[in-house]
């Protein structure tokens, strides 16, 4: 075999170190940001988080605003074929010194409020409490506190009592008409249909605790204990026939059983609400629109000037050394967190922007937008604008959303325009909330409607976006006239 040398010529994009963690923290949430830079805090002596007195110099400067006209920022991100490392470094970092500062007022005062969790009291906690104030013998209470350890979040009995049973003693010779007995005073607990076996024996218990003169109490009885399988599949016909009631009658019976909770255990269920801190706050600002970044998901830092200092020109000894490393790698964190900043607000502006009627109007009026879109009209690649929409939040007039909520695929008009899949989706809806609960709507005539509005969707599409809203059928919506 013969061997040779060959040269070749080539180009290669080389991330480095410096590079990735500014593209790492362009994808990271909120919360997942701040846990980022505690943990850079702790790492690095060179950067420490600004006091209250420097970060609020200049707190009015720099939100996005903009009005009719398309906003053209500076082309500040970051991107990959054009991040070198030279910098002139700023030594301070807070979102006052540019675009990205959030001015509070009145208007999103109770924000503050919604991230503070209050400590939750668990179902099994509640239950229990209501345990300790009724009177059990020591047997009695060993049965009933198994008994409520088997119930879960919604309220029912996840095991059944011979499951149960098998868990306690066996030397106690526990019988199972004891376990039953228990088990029916647990079910007077509150709240009403705790500890139920099936969805008819919980709103049947609470039936029980109605107050005796309730209108039709013993007809919702008798229809939750003998036909409450007509009651699901909606056939009001054969419950009225088999109920012996008129229609007007059978409506008031219908009207008390669903007045009831099939899963009592929610409202005290162990799991805590989760709550959304939002990257971007938007309003509106005089005749347009003001797009502003929460300061909140990012604190102000800057560089220890302490330590900087201690730094001597010409010294390679290993603390001077590690000084300058720690120096490098806090300017390298303050700018690639200053340029996150700067591309989420301009992405976002850019949504907002181009979103104008939808947040005026409604998502009926949400236009076609694609990550294509907003890369052309920045000049940022696709990638970078799909990580800096992950994860990020924009609270704005309407509630709280997703960024990527704003972008939908097209469907085509009868005019040769386009309209957003959101918007249809928002028009089938408040077709559905306008239709006769007695004659609901089809999935053919929906699409019947919207193309004489001047959208035209196939019956399966219409299908889809009805189960992507979490609406039933047309069968599953009929009520009873």
């Amino acid at each position: 075999m013969r061997q040779s040398l060959q040269l070749r010529l080539g180009q290669q994009l080389t991330m480095t170190p410096q590079l990735q963690q500014a593209i790492r923290l362009l994808q990271l949430s909120g919360l997942e940001l701040q846990t980022e830079i505690q943990t850079m805090l702790d790492s690095n002596f060179m950067l420490e988080q600004a006091d209250d007195a420097d970060a609020q110099a200049g707190s009015d400067d720099g939100a996005s605003e903009f009005a009719a006209a398309p906003v053209e920022p500076e082309n500040t991100a970051l991107k990959a074929d054009e991040a070198t490392v030279e910098s002139q470094w700023e030594d301070v970092y807070h979102p006052a010194d540019g675009a990205t500062i959030y001015s509070r007022n009145d208007d999103y005062d109770d924000l503050a409020f919604d991230q503070h969790l209050s400590s939750e009291q668990s179902l099994q906690d509640y239950l229990n409490w209501q345990l300790d104030l009724t009177p059990f013998n020591d047997r009695d209470r060993l049965i009933a506190e198994a008994i409520i350890e088997s119930i879960d979040d919604n309220g029912y009995l996840s095991l059944s009592l011979p499951e149960i049973h098998q868990g306690l003693p066996s030397e106690l010779g526990i019988e199972t008409d004891e376990m039953v007995t228990v088990l029916h005073r647990i079910q007077h607990f509150d709240p009403p249909g705790i500890g139920a076996r099936t969805p008819g024996e919980c709103l049947a218990l609470q039936l029980d605790q109605l107050p005796p003169d309730t209108p039709w109490l013993a007809q919702a009885r008798q229809l939750v204990h003998q036909h409450l399988e007509l009651l699901v599949r909606r056939d009001y016909a054969t419950a009225q026939r088999r109920l012996k009631l008129r229609p007007e009658e059978l409506q008031f019976v219908v009207a008390l059983v669903r007045s009831l909770n099939p899963h009592p255990g929610t409202a005290l269920s162990a799991s805590r609400a989760q709550y959304i801190i939002p990257d971007v706050f938007v309003r509106r600002h005089n005749r347009g629109w003001l797009v502003e970044l929460n300061p909140d998901n990012s604190p102000k830092l800057r560089i220890n000037s302490h330590y900087s200092q201690l730094i001597r020109r010409a010294d390679h000894s290993e603390d001077n050394t590690t000084l300058r490393h720690h120096l490098q790698d806090a300017r390298w964190f303050l700018k690639s967190l200053q340029n996150r900043n700067e591309t989420l607000l301009r992405v976002a502006t850019c949504i907002v922007e181009h979103q104008q009627d939808c947040l005026e109007k409604g998502e009926q009026y949400m236009k076609p937008l694609v990550l294509r879109d907003i890369a052309e009209t920045l000049e940022l690649h696709e990638s970078t604008v799909s990580r800096v929409t992950s994860q990020k939040y924009m609270h704005t007039p309407r509630g709280v959303f997703e960024f990527k909520y704003f972008f939908s695929s097209h469907v085509g008009t009868s005019d040769g325009g386009e309209c957003s899949s959101v918007a249809i989706r928002a028009m089938i809806k408040k077709l559905i909330s306008e239709e006769r609960p007695q004659k609901p709507l089809s999935d053919s005539k929906i699409a019947q409607l919207l193309e004489a509005e001047g959208v035209n969707v196939a019956r399966r599409t219409v299908a889809k976006y009805r189960e992507l809203l979490g609406i039933g059928t047309s069968a599953a919506r009929r009520q009873l006239g």
